[in-house]
């Protein structure tokens, strides 16, 4: 227990120390929110990578979609890699870099409404982001506390406290480069920390052929003419893993706190550094988590009426398996990739919400002091109303990150990609997939038509649909203003910046 102990208090020390020495680099709004777009190719890859991956997918994620889909669900954190991250940065990196800083945008509604020339998309744009970031915030410290109430024994109500009171110190204090530098440290901690559990957890069961033998014994419930279908490649039920991996894979290409990552980009070299590694660790990260979470049914026994606490499978596995100091790593482990993805929610919530909602009602001229001000005030208001949400006992980890994600990719995905490449895309269609993406996900809610993992992913694949279907009929935007937008991508360097970002961008 004292190791446990000691490596926390070690952890939460250079934390929160990072955010006070970043402080006086976080003086104006672009220091806060953009990290004076010179962030370098490691720390741009570890803040995506540790963005994308928290406590959600080691915990949740994991835990149920492990349960469901036995060895298959490696296939997520396969997807996740190549079509989160790998496909992201190449075609979205360098467009997405080039067009914000044409329009001198720090976000994503500010994004919308220069591409599109148009003020309402921006304010409902960033209420839908701000209202839909929370659950994911919420599920985030949901499977973070989880963990940490079984290993330590702690309430688990103290343990979102706790874990919300040093997000709060780091992030507010030091903004966006404080959570990149945090970032790089914490992602070094999650790359040694899942190649030790996944060691552990097959350890656990006499070794990798070993733990396959097992898990090939059991049988599928919802197949049960698939003899060992948890040790098969597509697993028992290939469709729904399928939707897990659009939604969690394609997603992220129009989730904000993952797009903002490229606004930041310094230069033609971070694009194709940072590429690489995101991918790798993606790979490692993803991959191994959800291989991990394969070998649940071994170590996790139902409840006598047979129902399964997915949110306790990954918990129970790693205290019966693990000796403290490797459930120490595992703390740290999981601290570090939460942190991380609750700072970049916490910024783009709270930065989204003053740049741009708040601006409509007249505080575009707010001293740069007195927005930052602002910012910190939303962001600390923003983890107070996710801490809410966490401590609701009811609340599913995996259901309310598939409602976040599923609202916000389904509205944003199409909007974004197309709007990056194409001249064709209306303001009408921007309205058309808010209002599908938002549509599906509520009313899945209520009506329970499909499990919310799928809700989500049909709303993401209907954006890529409706956005060029409905601007096939509405109006275009005027020549002048589609001309300026895309003249950014022909600005002579070496080559047009379509194709090389200028090295001397400040």
């Amino acid at each position: 227990m004292f190791e446990k102990i000691l490596m926390i208090v070690l952890f939460f020390a250079m934390t929160a120390g990072i955010g006070v020495y970043c402080r006086k680099k976080a003086t104006s709004v672009g220091d806060f929110v953009l990290g004076g777009r010179s962030v370098g190719p490691w720390l741009t890859a570890f803040a995506y990578g540790t963005s994308y991956f928290s406590s959600v997918v080691f915990v949740g994620y994991a835990g149920q979609f492990g349960w469901n889909f036995g060895v298959a669900a490696a296939w997520i954190g396969i997807g996740n890699a190549l079509i989160g991250s790998l496909m992201a940065w190449v075609l979205m990196g360098r467009r997405t870099r080039i067009m914000t800083k044409h329009f001198e945008s720090a976000t994503m509604p500010d994004f919308f409404a220069k591409r599109y020339d148009s003020n309402a998309l921006c304010t409902v744009s960033s209420i839908i982001i701000f209202l839909f970031l929370v659950p994911y915030s919420a599920s985030v410290y949901k499977g973070l506390s989880g963990l940490f109430s079984i290993s330590f024994g702690i309430d688990f109500n103290y343990c979102i406290l706790g874990i919300a009171l040093l997000t709060g110190i780091y992030v507010i204090l030091g903004g966006y480069m404080a959570a990149a530098i945090n970032d790089f440290i914490q992602g070094i901690i999650m790359l040694v920390g899942i190649v030790l559990v996944v060691a552990a957890v097959l350890g656990g069961r006499g070794g990798f052929l070993s733990a396959i033998e097992q898990l090939s014994q059991i049988p599928a419930e919802s197949a049960p003419q698939l003899n060992g279908a948890f040790a098969s490649f597509f697993g028992p039920a290939p469709a729904s893993l399928l939707g897990v991996v659009i939604m969690t894979s394609l997603g992220t290409w129009g989730l904000p706190q993952m797009v903002h990552k490229f606004y930041t980009i310094r230069n033609e070299k971070a694009i194709h550094t940072g590429t690489i590694i995101s991918t790798v660790f993606a790979l490692v990260i993803a991959g191994g988590s959800y291989f991990m979470g394969a070998f649940g049914r071994l170590y996790y026994a139902p409840g006598a009426d047979g129902a399964v606490a997915f949110d306790s499978i990954v918990p129970q596995m790693l205290s019966t398996c693990l000796p403290d100091i490797l459930i120490g790593v595992v703390m740290i482990l999981v601290l570090s990739a939460s942190m991380s993805t609750l700072s970049s929610l916490v910024i783009t919530s709270a930065s989204t919400f003053v740049l741009d909602f708040l601006r409509a009602f007249g505080v575009k001229d707010l001293h740069p002091k007195k927005q930052i001000l602002s910012i910190r005030i939303l962001c600390a208001f923003f983890i107070v109303l996710s801490v809410v949400i966490a401590m609701n006992p009811n609340s599913l980890i995996t259901a309310l990150m598939a409602l976040s994600w599923g609202a916000l990719a389904g509205s944003f995905l199409g909007p974004f990609l197309y709007g990056l490449f194409s001249k064709r895309v209306t303001r009408g269609a921007v309205w058309a997939s808010f209002f599908t993406g938002i549509g599906i996900n509520l009313a899945n809610q209520i009506l329970h038509f499909t499990e919310p993992t799928m809700a989500g992913a049909l709303a993401i694949l209907a954006s890529l649909v409706v956005v060029p279907l409905v601007s096939f009929v509405t109006p275009s935007l005027p020549q002048s203003h589609i001309t300026d937008a895309f003249s950014c991508y022909d600005e002579k360097v070496n080559a047009p910046q379509k194709f090389v970002l200028n090295e001397d961008a400040e």
